[in-house]
């Protein structure tokens, strides 16, 4: 017997009935064709299905969507509102992805990591992402990847918000 879920996934609202023990990654990617979170072990060992749930970084593999019910979630088709988000430029311009099998999982586990620690020194992104595998062993690049969206990210935050002349 199924059970309605409604929850928000990239800011709009969503109301499925589930199986129970359906895992979240596959209700993302089937229930809701969002196929940029990645199968990679099932076991919270890869980091592949990694999505952002209320602005935390969860392996969706270990989460039956049940459990998402009345969540908000994020999922990399959600990170490009204007153009690309300064992971996905980061990741692009520092050459952070290979096969990009990691990529999607590796971006949410940073931007996650990067809303709680704007200005991480190399050691912090290391630490941030040791729970996510990368197959073609390209962390070098994609921690230069994320210090360069930090940092983008960090100056977008400086710049003095645009104020228009009011004409009396």
């Amino acid at each position: 017997m199924g059970r309605t879920v409604k929850l928000t996934v990239n800011g709009q609202e969503v109301s499925r009935e589930v199986e129970p023990r359906l895992l979240l990654v596959h209700f993302i990617r089937e229930d809701l064709n969002l196929t940029g979170t990645h199968i990679g072990c099932d076991t919270t060992s890869c980091g592949a299905c990694t999505i952002n749930m209320d602005g935390k970084a969860v392996k969706s593999c270990t989460i039956f969507a049940v459990q998402a019910d009345g969540r908000s979630i994020e999922t990399i088709e959600g990170m490009a509102q204007n153009g690309l988000h300064p992971l996905q430029e980061g990741f692009w311009e520092k050459h952070g992805l290979q096969c990009g099998y990691c990529t999607p999982g590796m971006i949410m586990c940073a931007n996650a990591f990067l809303k709680e620690n704007p200005q991480p020194t190399e050691e912090e992104i290391r630490w941030a992402i040791s729970g996510n595998l990368c197959r073609c062993t390209g962390y070098v690049k994609i921690v230069e990847a994320i210090q360069y969206a930090a940092n983008k990210i960090q100056a977008q935050a400086a710049q003095p918000s645009e104020t228009k002349e009011v004409v009396a």
